[in-house]
């Protein structure tokens, strides 16, 4: 089995798309009911509440929003903290060492989601 991405619901695809396109640095291409971004490792995909609606009615039903955290592994987290800074986004938590050997800081996106970027300070794949 192969984990092959995750697709967050919205019920503004257009705004999320642009605040995940900005913090990743990648082109959102898309609607205003169904958005890809192309990242490395995994796909993501932006769709709304609506359209999963029509698709398979209450599938809405009972879902909830801002109960995970997506995980991005970057080269240089207070490079990133920085950029970010200046874009303007809220930070959860400020970049911290962790015992496990990881460094990350987190950030929510416009629907309350955290956002961990994180590098590995013993190395890393990327």
């Amino acid at each position: 089995m192969k984990f092959a991405g995750i697709c967050l619901i919205t019920d503004n695809v257009p705004a999320l798309a642009d605040f995940y396109a900005k913090v990743l640095g990648v082109k959102a291409e898309g609607d205003g009911v169904h958005a890809e971004l192309n990242t490395e490792g995994a796909g993501m995909a932006i769709f709304s509440a609506e359209g999963m609606e029509s698709m398979a009615s209450h599938s809405m039903q009972g879902a909830g929003r801002g109960s995970f955290t997506t995980m991005f592994e970057v080269k240089d987290v207070d490079a990133e903290y920085e950029r970010l800074k200046a874009l303007g986004v809220e930070f959860v938590m400020l970049p911290t060492t962790h015992p496990w050997g990881a460094r990350s800081f987190w950030f929510r996106d416009p629907d309350g989601n955290i956002v961990d970027f994180f590098a590995n300070l013993g190395g890393s794949d990327i």
